[in-house]
């Protein structure tokens, strides 16, 4: 089992840059492949990007790809979503979730954290 806090969240510009931090508790985070959803008010949650478990392979939402940068590093049980060139669309609760396997769906991750919001102003 694994416990996710989300930070790093906040109001941003248009263009500017954010980066969100995911930290693990337990020593099983280095187990699980992690990834980034995103939820906008009355739409549903959304993948964003995945990391395998030691960091090789990553896969990216087109909405995304060139933008945002996933990375982790297991020795903080940590993993990060680095945001650059943001837009107003971006805009969302952000959530980190821990799952077996790389994956882009809701249902292949197991554990999530709470969340942190990213507004995006024009």
């Amino acid at each position: 089992q694994v416990q996710l806090v989300e930070s790093g969240g906040g109001l941003m510009q248009a263009g500017g840059s954010l980066r969100l931090s995911c930290a693990g508790s337990g020593r099983t985070f280095r187990f699980y492949a992690m990834a980034w959803f995103r939820q906008a008010p009355g739409k549903e949650r959304e993948f964003v990007a995945t990391i395998t478990q030691t960091g090789g392979s990553t896969t990216y939402a087109d909405s995304v790809k060139g933008r945002f940068t996933i990375s982790r590093d297991n020795a903080e049980n940590t993993v990060y979503l680095q945001m650059n060139n943001l837009k107003p669309e971006d805009t969302a609760v952000y959530y980190c979730a821990a799952g077996p396997l790389l994956n882009t769906v809701v249902a292949g991750f197991k554990y999530w954290g709470q969340g942190t919001q990213v507004t995006v102003s024009s």
